[in-house]
């Protein structure tokens, strides 16, 4: 470099520097989760959640989940509960603390997903969850593990 000053790469900065992008992709994200839930329509009313037929930028994210575990707990859930259900397993994997409740209600159905703390899996981040799901007066209960990829969506673990 000129002048004799030479540049030196700090590992940690670098390293904060990664994180502080991955956060504020985290915060973007969520805010596109929060706005999508409560979106009315001009042409005919009635709130818009998250996987509607419109697109919404979270619908990828929670797409990746390829039904996640709540289509294997033998619920009968509609689109509209399937897409709640969904979207509490994705806040759950993205965000919560190892052990708290991400709470979801739709119609007469409603849940819970629990994620555990996450692990290692090579360069990946995964968590194992449980999601209990309430529907027809009855309780199913189904647990899986997820991946996070590195564009931010997570795939299950068959």
């Amino acid at each position: 470099m000129p002048g004799g000053i030479t540049q030196t790469q700090d590992p940690v900065s670098d390293t904060m520097r990664r994180l502080s992008h991955r956060n504020t992709a985290s915060l973007v994200l969520v805010s596109a989760l929060l706005a999508g839930c409560n979106t009315t329509s001009d042409t005919g009313g009635g709130s818009r959640g998250l996987l509607s037929s419109r697109s919404s930028a979270a619908t990828s994210y929670i797409s990746a989940l390829q039904g996640g575990i709540a289509g294997r707990t033998g619920a009968n859930l509609s689109g509209s509960d399937l897409s709640r259900a969904l979207e509490a397993e994705y806040r759950a994997l993205e965000e919560a603390a190892p052990g708290a409740s991400t709470p979801w209600k739709s119609g007469d159905a409603s849940g819970e997903v629990i994620a555990n703390a996450p692990y290692q899996v090579g360069t990946q981040n995964c968590r194992q969850y449980r999601h209990t799901i309430t529907a027809d007066h009855k309780e199913f209960t189904a647990r899986g593990a997820a991946c996070r990829n590195a564009d931010g969506t997570w795939t299950p673990l068959t």
